[in-house]
């Protein structure tokens, strides 16, 4: 116990030594804020990443239109060597060329409706019935044997809506942001424990299979779609995301159509009330084969110093999205973002140390895909599943992936040593609301690629606006719902926090290497 006392009152010196040390350029600050603040280029990046090039699911049209614009803008900035980069084996592109879902009888209603990624078409106009399919188990869908032929499949929800009495959209508390200042681990428990642990999972597990069943079923049989709902869908908002395998060897996936939630539950009231439903639908999807490669944007800006120049400082957000908007919070916000932040650094004329390096990740949304592929071809080594020596030339990676709000903060990942530096870079921005540092992990997205192998990658905190509530994955992540002068902020305080990382005479502290369990596999 005294050996564990001694070890974390000298972590606590040595952190306020690093805080009283740390080097802050305040007259590149300013400039960094003038530049960021007044003459912010980033709601005309962001209008490109989405309204002009349109959704960008993983190796699409819209994906590779914005890949390619952003390669060419970077350029322009002055950054160096961007190129679109292969990270490896993905799958099929997607594109929903046609859509079009109306209720017909018992009278014409548009029905608000998105149909799921990497599903096939009707093949023209369809009219279908639709039949409401209640079974519970195997043997009960065998009764729909021989049924199913030309409808439109629905399985009926028995959940009612409910009023929400929170706003939608929300700002973090200074409540809220002391908290997770004041936050600290808690040891974990003897034998192991942490995320994943609890009751059985036979109920999930089980609904699944029965909808595989379903699915294959209705595909067999000649059904025209399933009609689908999401749990969290309300007014209008859909949550629309993948339908099936995407594999370059994998079949077409039958059609899967999500409706808005009033729309399905208003079909689903009338037809167990005995009164027949008929829609008319005509869903057009085309399939990209030729290239099943994905791809990175990556450029950078080249280093100086002749003993730090090979070593790297990374920011990046995803690229892709999903389809059922233009994918504008999620993640085009954190993309535009650091690409102003480049383009800020270039303005300014800086001559990093380091060399900064822009990487907008492909196939996050399914898997962290791209950012894992280029952590894996790069910095691993896959013996040890941590950094190689390439790897260990990796000063920090930031990422943003939080919506459109403003960065309160920055998570740590549980890194103690870098607490104290970030304090010291949050100082000039807490005018702009940007004070709090957490030793809090946060995960969903592509610093953890970087994290996974030993390496410093951080996630900012960012007010969450609508995120979880509105757009995230859904058909309201549009242009409208961007809030420009967060998105100024954010790219005002990261370009400071790589100009920073870019000149520290040292790269930013790891956390101590943590033995991998037995068998583990890591990326």
């Amino acid at each position: 116990m005294r050996k564990f006392l001694f070890t974390c009152s000298a972590i606590v010196l040595s952190c306020l030594a690093q805080a009283q040390d740390e080097k802050l350029d305040a007259d590149m600050v300013q400039k960094i804020r003038t530049e960021g603040l007044n003459n912010s280029k980033v709601m005309d990046i962001v209008f490109y990443l989405t309204e002009v090039s349109g959704p960008r699911l993983n190796n699409s049209p819209g994906y590779m239109r914005a890949a390619n614009w952003a390669k060419s803008e970077l350029t322009k900035y002055g950054a160096e060597g961007a190129q679109l980069e292969a990270w490896g084996d993905w799958g099929k592109g997607w594109e929903l060329e046609k859509s079009y879902v109306a209720m017909t009888a018992p009278y014409y209603r548009p029905l608000i409706a998105f149909p799921k990624t990497w599903t096939s078409g009707t093949k023209g106009l369809k009219s279908a019935e639709v039949i409401v399919l209640e079974a519970k188990d195997s043997v009960e869908l065998l009764s729909y044997k021989g049924k199913l032929k030309g409808k439109l499949v629905l399985i009926p929800r028995t959940d009612t809506l409910k009023p929400t009495y929170t706003a939608d959209g929300s700002r973090r508390t200074e409540e809220e942001l002391s908290k997770m200042a004041a936050w600290t681990p808690n040891p974990a428990p003897a034998g192991g424990g942490g995320r994943g642990q609890g009751g059985p999972r036979g109920g999930f597990g089980g609904a699944m299979a029965l909808q595989t069943k379903i699915r294959d079923m209705a595909k067999a049989e000649g059904a025209i779609a399933l009609l689908s709902t999401s749990p969290r869908g309300r007014d209008g908002t859909l949550f629309v995301q993948g339908g099936g395998a995407y594999a370059g060897t994998a079949p077409e996936n039958f059609l899967d159509i999500m409706l808005a939630y009033e729309d399905y539950m208003s079909l689903q009231r009338l037809v167990k009330a005995g009164i027949p439903v008929k829609i008319d639908v005509d869903v057009k999807s085309k399939f990209y084969t030729a290239d099943l490669k994905g791809y990175n944007v990556v450029a950078e800006i080249k280093g100086t110093d002749p003993q730090l120049k090979e070593e790297l400082v990374m920011l990046g957000g995803h690229l892709d999205s999903w389809h059922g908007s233009v994918g504008a919070t999620d993640n085009a916000a954190g993309c535009a973002v650091m690409m102003e932040a480049i383009r800020i650094l270039k303005v300014l004329n800086i001559k990093p140390r380091r060399t900064i390096r822009i990487a907008l990740w492909g196939g996050e949304e399914q898997g962290l895909h791209g950012s894992r592929n280029y952590v894996r071809n790069h910095f691993t080594d896959t013996t040890t599943r941590r950094f190689n020596a390439a790897g260990d030339k990796v000063a920090a990676y930031f990422n943003l992936d939080n919506g459109t709000g403003k960065i309160r903060g920055i998570y740590t990942q549980g890194n103690e040593g870098v607490k104290p530096i970030f304090a010291k870079w949050l100082e000039p921005f807490k005018d702009l609301g940007a004070t709090t540092v957490t030793l809090q992990n946060t995960g969903g997205t592509d610093h953890l690629s970087f994290d996974g192998i030993g390496l410093a990658g951080f996630q900012f905190i960012q007010d969450e606006i609508e995120y979880n509530t509105r757009t995230h994955h859904t058909n309201m992540d549009s242009y409208d719902h961007l809030q420009a002068d967060d998105l100024k902020q954010a790219a005002t305080v990261i370009a400071s926090f790589v100009y920073h990382a870019a000149q520290r005479d040292a790269k930013l502290p790891r956390k101590p290497a943590i033995q991998a369990a037995p068998g583990r596999q890591g990326f």
